[in-house]
């Protein structure tokens, strides 16, 4: 705990009283005081610029009496004021103390801070904070590097995925496993609260070689295939399952939730002939398509196998750096390991039904592995801090242009959907801890393997 107070307005220090508790692993909680000169101030300040630009009938602009603005203003006035007393004071609550945030606090949490002329004022709030702890010796870690030689087989199955994935939609009366259901899902927990209620939502019956899971707006079933069946069109079918722990939106979790799905129609995709992908890729013949196919697949074992000695670098990290970590995850915290997760998996070259099967998977694993998924972003951070690794846009230009290879789409498309769906900071986040990775396996003792022996020594590992 710590007891702050400076004074020195010239350099961006304030007058206020800060006290800082640690109430958790990772978390602190801030209780700050503002003295009533600096509150009287800044609701002058407030009133000052109001009454510059204030236009009233009668009067000129910047010449309105202040007994009028604040009959008209007032209250306005002092809420604006609450805003830049409350904003500052946080942020010199943390620079001047070293903190080092995650996320910000959500407007939420001030809501019972009120300001008052002539009087302190006060505000309390808890935040997440970087935990602190020393890493190992970078240097010498032992890595194994896998074979990157493509398995037999694979060609083949990539050229018949290209084939789905170009094909055709044939409606079905009948459905059968494997077939995809659209429809209009609801979701509603034991509270009736809705959470989401989306139309055009698809979901996939289980193939007949299946375990029988499945899963349905973003949240992995066990027993889907039995709860959903084979609906036809018109049909309402309703899937019970468990809230996972770990899922990104608290309100959600542990919660016993219900999907109540209305089928519009019910499809089956009837991959395209190879002489049609031949053709809309203006290739000469199918030989020069698994030609193009088979570079690719060499592109993707490459850094399948750099992806591979990244994770041993990391579990060398983990296994060897102990710290406490937050008892539970938060929203913001689950957020950013799916999306961590979700980056990696599209830089990898998963196609996009495998990617969100897997963010279903990871939001319904154990909470050891969501943890262990939030030490190692802690772990990259700090590696990262400690290496100096900096990311500049070409970098990122890179990974959006990997990204977006793998796709199939254009990098400017890929990045502005990065931008209006808020993951630039996740990928910037994921080249630099590449790129960190990698610095720690230029200086790593690597021994070359066959792909069987490390797959051996992987499991004795």
């Amino acid at each position: 705990m710590s007891d702050n107070k400076s004074d020195n307005k010239s350099d961006n220090k304030s007058d206020n009283r800060v006290k800082i508790e640690d109430v958790g692993p990772c978390r602190k909680r801030l209780e700050i005081e503002i003295p009533a000169e600096t509150v009287d101030g800044t609701i002058q300040d407030s009133f000052e610029t109001v009454i510059h630009e204030a236009q009233l009938p009668g009067f000129r602009k910047g010449r309105v009496p202040r007994r009028l603005i604040e009959k008209r203003f007032g209250g306005a006035v002092t809420d604006e004021a609450r805003s830049r007393l409350i904003t500052q004071a946080y942020q010199d609550a943390v620079e001047s103390n070293g903190l080092k945030v995650l996320g910000q606090p959500p407007a939420s949490a001030f809501e019972g801070v009120e300001v008052e002329a002539g009087k302190p004022m006060s505000l309390e709030v808890e935040i997440e904070v970087m935990p602190e702890f020393e890493l190992p010796e970078l240097k010498g870690v032992k890595v194994l590097k896998p074979d990157a030689s493509i398995p037999d087989g694979l060609l083949d199955e990539e050229v018949n995925k290209i084939c789905i994935n170009e094909g055709t939609l044939e409606d079905r009366d009948e459905p059968e496993a494997g077939d995809y259901v659209m429809g209009v899902a609801k979701m509603t927990d034991e509270d009736g609260t809705e959470h989401y209620n989306i139309d055009g939502a698809v979901v996939q019956i289980p193939e007949a070689d299946s375990d029988g899971s499945g899963m349905i707006l973003g949240v992995m079933v066990s027993d889907f295939g039995k709860q959903f069946g084979t609906p036809k069109a018109d049909d309402e079918v309703t899937v019970k399952v468990q809230g996972p722990e770990n899922h990104e939106v608290e309100a959600i979790r542990n919660k016993d939730l219900t999907v109540d799905f209305k089928v519009v129609n019910v499809y089956k995709i009837i991959p395209a002939p190879v002489s049609d992908i031949v053709a809309k890729f203006g290739l000469a013949s199918e030989e020069q398509l698994r030609e193009m196919v088979s570079q690719r697949l060499g592109q993707r074992a490459e850094v399948q196998q750099q992806s591979v000695m990244r994770q041993q670098a990391l579990k060398f990290l983990s296994d060897n750096t102990d710290f406490e970590l937050p008892a539970g995850l938060t929203s913001q915290q689950a957020a950013r390991t799916l999306e961590r997760r979700r980056l990696e998996l599209m830089y990898r070259g998963v196609d996009a039904m495998e990617v969100e099967k897997n963010m279903a998977e990871l939001r319904s694993s154990s909470n050891e592995a969501a943890v262990r998924e939030l030490k190692n972003f802690f772990l990259l951070n700090k590696a990262g801090e400690q290496l100096d690794v900096q990311v500049d846009e070409g970098e990122l230009n890179a990974q959006i242009m990997r990204i977006a290879m793998e796709q199939g789409q254009q990098p400017a498309a890929v990045r502005e959907a990065m931008v209006k769906n808020g993951q630039i900071q996740n990928l910037f986040q994921q080249v630099r801890e590449h790129k960190t990775l990698d610095a720690i396996l230029a200086d790593a003792e690597i021994e070359e393997v066959s792909a069987d022996d490390f797959n051996e020594r992987m499991k004795e590992a």
